[in-house]
């Protein structure tokens, strides 16, 4: 977790510098290095550090692969494109069990390793020997060859402003960046144009805390992956507490992991359905956690086994068809020089303040309470409040757009009545 929270920004600023699908050739490079070590580790620190370089090599796919796949997916697709892609997540998590299970117990967890590294080490070459692809809104490939020090003078030929009925979105307009380009050939070098993609890091931070769309939209993600780290962390033990479940990490891993690839998918599928912009987004992502959130709190409360069972799944089915329109959201609410830097942050904030902290905490609830139903109905309530900021996002989407900084109010206010409400004021 902390290659992967460091490197995401850094590889997102070296992508204005250098072309990104080469960048992506380096971070699978490093992954593939990093987990060869892990395989071949002699002491605790060492598997320490491997794992930390594994997250660097993770950051470049985290930052640079969902533009790539939005700038080549077809226009009334991009949604169940972006559904595809973070589909992977729990069906690499599933195949991951039963690799890691099977080669751990009939060679050693070394060879799981090894093996794993030789799978990935020839996407690691094809990202240097393949043709590079070009991200929008960044220079051409052969301009970063020859050009090392890049200024962006002028954001024209029309900005991918993506509005909706009411100004905000239109997807079939395509959003450039113009960019000029101050040649300096024998002069510039790899170190100048690293150290201009630092310097630029705090102006683009800045732009980026502006844009309302995308803070609101990350403050919800924060809160859901807040629940769902949580969940993974302590769902089995307290489906064993309160269920007397018999393998309950196998219950809780495999409903999961089926309605994590089902409902990433059908997420994607439905935005394109309803056409894929901005206000739509939202309305999945506030409904669908509304309603996941009643199935997830309202399963805790039933004595059965079964209708547990039943209704947890149906609220994860719900809950996990974000996946496609959150990532949408950050990759649309910005114009495109930003977007590897969006999910970069993005993924940031969802790890320091949703599920790092999440089962620490829970655990700590638990302690006090000495009851499981309790604890994970109180966890289980904080997607009503993920629900609720997506839903500000949507009603508020047309001051977003405005001078207007009321939102920010709005949602101190909202948490406020709500903690109010709550009694912890």
């Amino acid at each position: 977790m902390v290659g992967l929270l460091i490197a995401s920004p850094i590889f997102a600023s070296l992508a204005k510098s250098f072309n990104p699908f080469r960048l992506i050739g380096v971070g699978l490079t490093v992954w593939t290095i990093a987990v060869l070590g892990c395989g071949s580790s002699f002491a605790f620190w060492f598997i320490v550090l491997c794992r930390m370089f594994v997250g660097v090599g993770e950051a470049s796919f985290i930052s640079l692969a969902a533009p790539f796949i939005d700038d080549n997916a077809p226009q009334e697709q991009k949604a169940a494109w972006l559904g595809l892609f973070y589909m992977c997540i729990p069906s690499g998590v599933a195949l991951g069990y039963v690799y890691g299970g099977y080669v751990g117990k009939h060679f050693s967890w070394r060879y799981a390793f090894w093996g794993e590294a030789v799978l990935m080490a020839p996407f690691a070459v094809l990202g240097f020997l393949m043709k590079p692809l070009q991200l929008k809104g960044f220079p051409s490939s052969d301009s970063i060859k020859t050009v090392r020090s890049i200024e962006v003078m002028s954001p024209s030929v029309g900005s991918e402003t993506l509005k909706n009925n009411n100004r905000l979105q239109v997807d079939n307009e395509i959003e450039h960046d113009q960019f000029e380009v101050s040649i300096e050939t024998s002069k510039s070098s790899y170190a100048n144009a690293v150290f201009k993609s630092f310097t630029g890091f705090a102006k683009d931070m800045k732009v980026l805390y502006k844009e309302k769309v995308f803070v609101v939209n990350v403050l919800g993600y924060v809160s859901y992956n807040f629940v769902i780290g949580a969940y993974s962390y302590w769902g089995p033990k307290a489906g064993y507490n309160i269920y007397k479940m018999k393998n309950a990490d196998m219950i809780f891993g495999a409903v999961t992991i089926i309605c994590g690839i089902v409902g990433t998918l059908s997420g994607g599928f439905i935005l394109d359905r309803v056409t894929a912009t901005i206000p739509n987004a939202f309305k999945l992502l506030s409904g669908a956690t509304f309603l996941g959130a009643v199935f997830c709190f309202t399963a805790f409360t039933l004595k059965s086994l079964y209708g547990f069972i039943a209704l947890f799944a149906l609220g994860e089915l719900l809950v996990f068809a974000t996946q496609a329109p959150v990532n949408y959201v950050c990759l649309h609410c910005v114009k495109p020089s930003l977007r590897p830097l969006s999910m970069a942050i993005s993924t940031v904030a969802i790890h320091i303040f949703g599920d790092v902290p999440s089962s620490p905490l829970v655990g700590i609830v638990q302690d006090h309470i000495n009851s499981w139903r309790k604890t994970t109905l109180i966890l289980t309530s904080i997607l009503f409040l993920a629900a609720a900021i997506w839903f500000i996002g949507k009603i508020n989407l047309n001051s977003f757009y405005s001078n207007d900084e009321s939102f920010l109010v709005q949602i101190k206010l909202f948490v406020a009545n709500l903690c109010f409400c709550k009694g912890y004021s």
